[in-house]
């Protein structure tokens, strides 16, 4: 992601992340004020800097990718999201041998960036092939919508 990104932003598209982490986060401190708002009853607080913005939204359950994704609203061209396997959304698997066989049974997989040839029918790229990448995801979904 760290490469495609920059690409992807070369081509004037305006670029959102989703990171996700199966430990627990801490943001949010007891005894700060961000802390407070949400123990008095607030469903959500941010906490905002000359130079970040982070939202804080309490969840009981972990939230659907979809879901997320809507919390940036309509400003960015394209999402990328690390993680989710589980979700219907669709998916580019980055397999290295030294790692083991690729995912199995990966819902809507749609292409494998990858450092050795697999016999599988799923888009192919190379690793280092950051521009094939970009140029198809451009070309199967951002171009499109």
């Amino acid at each position: 992601m760290e490469a495609l990104i920059p690409e992807l932003k070369s081509r004037g598209y305006r670029i959102a992340t989703i990171k996700h982490s199966v430990h627990s986060l801490d943001f949010d401190k007891p005894d700060k004020d961000s802390w407070r708002h949400i123990q008095a009853g607030s469903d959500a607080t941010t906490v905002v800097s000359p130079d970040q913005v982070v939202l804080i939204k309490p969840a009981t359950e972990e939230p659907d990718l979809n879901k997320i994704a809507l919390l940036f609203g309509e400003n960015y061209d394209i999402i990328l999201a690390e993680g989710f396997k589980q979700s219907s959304t669709p998916k580019i698997e980055v397999h290295r041998k030294v790692v083991g066989p690729p995912l199995s049974h990966t819902n809507n997989l749609i292409a494998i960036a990858t450092d050795e040839p697999l016999e599988t029918k799923i888009r192919q790229f190379p690793l280092h092939d950051i521009k094939g990448l970009a140029d198809f995801l451009e070309n199967s979904f951002i171009k499109p919508k």
